[in-house]
């Protein structure tokens, strides 16, 4: 009961200190230009990760549903990489339809490389 009064009494001074910060002056911080600007420059715009459909839809500048190699090189590089993989039939040009086939048989691959081989045993 001894300690507890002096250590009350200490914290109690050291929150005062504690709380107290200095305020910017004129010179270290300008004020924004307008309510707007400061809210913007408070808190950032959350950033948006583009969908697969929506990278196909930004890139296909032609709005024809069929992205060519060009299109994919200056608007979707990641596909860009893959796109003779991807275009199978050798059209010249993949759809959304030929992304979907192309994924899915990449996951199966990766899927089956992690099984274990079985290997048969002697009876």
């Amino acid at each position: 009961m001894r300690l507890a009064s002096p250590l009350a009494v200490l914290a109690l001074l050291a929150a005062p200190a504690y709380a107290q910060t200095t305020p910017p002056t004129a010179a270290s911080a300008p004020a924004p230009a307008s309510p707007a600007a400061a809210s913007s420059a408070a808190a950032p715009a959350p950033h948006h990760h583009l969908t697969m459909d929506e990278r196909f839809t930004k890139a296909n500048t032609s709005h024809d549903g069929h992205l060519t190699l060009e299109q994919a090189k200056a608007g979707y590089p990641t596909l860009a990489r893959h796109f003779t993989d991807i275009d199978a039939a050798k059209n010249g040009y993949v759809t959304e339809d030929n992304i979907h086939a192309w994924q899915k048989a990449e996951r199966e691959k990766r899927h089956a490389a992690q099984q274990p081989a079985t290997t048969p045993t002697k009876g």
